[in-house]
């Protein structure tokens, strides 16, 4: 009997050791939340999950929800037949047949992970290789650049699985197992790269936005909220914080040097971030900042921003130049939204000359013409929270 499966290799869990069970637990529990209500089965077998009982109509929809999910290092649609030579390659014959017209090469990799097997992993692949050339004179080997590479694992339950291509998963940790990290998503193109990354660590991701309403229209939110919700399809499920800051802007406008505007209004959003990263029980702070990229982004403007927050602050874009970000942007489909013609808060009374290497107490002496606690609670009353599920 054959039957259409699909094989979900995991990615580093397996180093894990004695606490290998507590991600594998969790990576099942986001693995069930990405199918959502589509009808399988799912099974853990050695260093695999199987997926089967499900409609062959929903195996493309299937590889493109697990592949997003973090901990998934591949996935193959196989078919799952019982361990026996002839049998395997009746299967390879059917699929021969339908796929390999023309004069084109193959080539047969084997895993035997039931060593009761009469024969070994190589002794598979030549067997099964001289009945295909034997069968199918318009074929010949090629080990290196085949047309068709034909992968059988040979588990130890008795059962065969045969697939001809393999899917490159999302990698990392599953969502979840690394604690929870409160991402300060902007509109640009660097925070939702930042925080797929950060996800891809095994980090449960919420996140905060500052917005400068009516200065900033409701375009500028919807791109935010489009930016989330991408998210929310690699992580699960996410909550956005939406804060409003133009009173605090127009504060720092008035009262406060001009040059001085965008590393203060750094610091409010830091300090509003950790306050509600307190609040609801994270531990770390996430931004998409980049070196050097631009003013506020001096070693001297990220020690300004540190200065107000007892969390640690992660950066994973710290090193990487602004065309590697853009690839990754590309790559998990945030680009395009990001590029979207709204502005977001950080536009708004932008200086003509901001502060490149602010000091410190120079910084501080400025907000004291301000009332911090004060501005900080007021943009809470406002906060709106909306939430992104799969």
């Amino acid at each position: 009997m054959m039957e259409k499966v699909i094989l979900i290799r995991y990615s580093e869990m397996h180093l894990k050791g004695q606490n290998r069970k507590i991600f594998e637990k969790i990576f099942m529990k986001n693995l069930k939340l990405a199918l959502g209500d589509i009808p399988y089965t799912l099974v853990q077998i050695k260093g695999r999950y199987l997926l089967e009982n499900f409609n062959s109509q929903d195996s493309n929809k299937i590889v493109e929800k697990v592949k997003r999910v973090f901990g998934t290092h591949s996935i193959s649609v196989a078919t799952k037949v019982k361990s026996d030579i002839d049998i395997i390659f009746q299967c390879i014959q059917t699929y021969l047949k339908e796929y390999c017209l023309t004069k084109q090469t193959f080539k047969i990799q084997t895993n035997r992970a039931d060593k009761s097997f009469p024969l070994n992993s190589m002794q598979i692949s030549s067997t099964l290789g001289g009945m295909v050339l034997k069968n199918f004179k318009n074929l010949a080997v090629d080990v290196h650049n085949p047309d068709y590479l034909i992968n059988i694992d040979m588990r130890e339950n008795g059962f065969t699985f045969i697939s001809y291509a393999t899917i490159a998963g999302a990698g990392g940790l599953p969502v979840g197992s690394s604690g929870k990290g409160l991402l300060l998503l902007s509109g640009g193109i660097d925070s939702p790269v930042a925080g797929h990354m950060i996800a891809k660590r095994g980090m449960e991701i919420f996140c905060i936005h500052f917005h400068s309403y009516p200065y900033t229209n409701l375009q500028a939110r919807q791109k935010v909220e489009q930016l989330a919700k991408l998210l929310s399809t690699y992580t699960g499920k996410i909550q956005l914080y939406l804060i409003n800051v133009t009173d605090i802007q127009e504060q720092i406008h008035k009262l406060c040097p001009s040059e001085m505007m965008i590393t203060i209004l750094r610091r409010f959003m830091i300090a509003i971030a950790d306050k509600l990263a307190k609040q609801i029980g994270i531990q770390t702070l996430i931004t998409g900042e980049n070196l050097g990229q631009v003013a506020s982004q001096t070693i001297e403007g990220i020690t300004s921003s540190n200065a107000v927050t007892s969390l640690p602050v992660l950066r994973p874009l710290i090193g990487f130049d602004k065309e590697e970000i853009i690839a990754r942007a590309r790559a998990i489909g945030s680009f395009e939204i990001s590029i979207l013609p709204y502005e977001d808060c950080c536009t708004v009374f932008l200086p003509k000359h901001p502060l490149i290497k602010p000091k410190l107490a120079e910084v501080e002496r400025a907000e004291k013409k301000l009332d911090i606690e004060k501005l900080i609670l007021a943009a809470f009353e406002n906060m709106e929270v909306v939430e992104f599920k799969l």
